[in-house]
C-alpha cells in the first residue's frame, strides 16, 4: 500500500521476481473478465461501459477466482485491492479459505517528495518508458533514450490534481490502515532513497 508516487509498482515487480509470486492486479483482471463471454464477464462489461465501479461482491468473486489458480498456491501480491474496509474484510474471508495469511506493507514517503516524483514524471509516447526530470532524466531533453519519441507529462500529474488524488487516498485508505494496524498485520516501510534501498526494507518484512 502507499499513495501515488510511493513506488508500489516498482516494489511489487521486484518482490514478484525475488519470491516468484504473481502480481494480481485488479484492473488487469477486470479487463480480462470483461472480454470473456460469461455471465460475470457481461456484468463487468456493462458496469464499466456505464462508467460505474464494480461492486465489492463482484470484485471479491473475480479476485477469488484469479487467486485460486495454480500459480497463486504459494501466495500472491495484490495490486489495487483492497481499496475499502468492506473489501479488506472480504479479502480476509478469501485468504482464510485458501489457507493464506495477509501481510500489509505500507510504503511511506514525505508529501514534498511525492509531489516531486509525480510532477517530474515523464512518459514516452512511443514505448511507454518512464523518466523523471529530477531523479531519472533522459539524456536528450524531452526525448526517450530507448526509441527517441517525445516524452509527455500525464494530464493528472499537475499539482492541483495530485493534491486531490492524495487527499482521496488519505480519506479512503485510513480506515484500512487502522484495520490492519489493529490486527498487527501492518508494516510501515520508509519509501525514500533508491528503489534498491526501499526493496531491501520491503523484503526484510516479507
Amino acid at each position: 500500500m502507499g499513495p501515488q508516487g510511493a513506488g508500489k509498482g516498482t516494489q511489487a515487480q521486484r518482490v514478484s521476481e525475488r519470491l516468484t509470486l504473481p502480481i494480481v492486479a485488479t484492473g488487469d483482471i477486470l479487463r480480462e473478465v470483461a472480454r470473456g463471454d460469461t455471465e460475470i464477464g457481461r456484468q463487468v462489461k456493462s458496469i464499466q461501459a456505464a462508467g460505474q465501479l464494480v461492486s465489492d461482491d463482484i470484485l471479491a468473486e473475480v479476485i477469488h477466482r484469479r487467486t485460486s489458480e495454480s500459480d497463486c498456491t504459494s501466495g500472491y501480491i495484490l495490486d489495487g485491492f483492497p481499496r475499502t474496509l468492506p473489501q479488506a474484510r472480504l479479502l480476509d474471508s478469501i485468504a482464510r479459505t485458501q489457507g493464506h495469511e495477509i501481510v500489509v506493507v505500507s510504503i511511506k514517503v514525505p508529501r514534498e517528495l511525492l509531489y516531486k516524483r509525480l510532477t517530474g514524471r515523464r512518459t514516452c509516447t512511443g514505448c511507454g518508458a518512464i523518466y523523471n526530470i529530477y531523479s531519472q532524466p533522459s539524456v536528450q531533453e524531452n526525448a526517450c533514450d530507448l526509441c527517441g519519441k517525445p516524452l509527455v507529462m500525464r494530464p493528472d500529474d499537475n499539482e492541483d490534481a495530485i493534491a486531490k488524488r492524495l487527499a482521496l487516498y488519505d480519506e479512503k485508505t485510513q480506515p484500512i490502515m487502522n484495520y490492519y494496524r489493529e490486527s498487527g498485520r501492518l508494516h510501515v516501510v520508509d519509501g525514500t532513497g533508491t528503489p534498491k534501498a526501499v526493496f531491501s526494507r520491503v523484503i526484510s518484512v516479507l
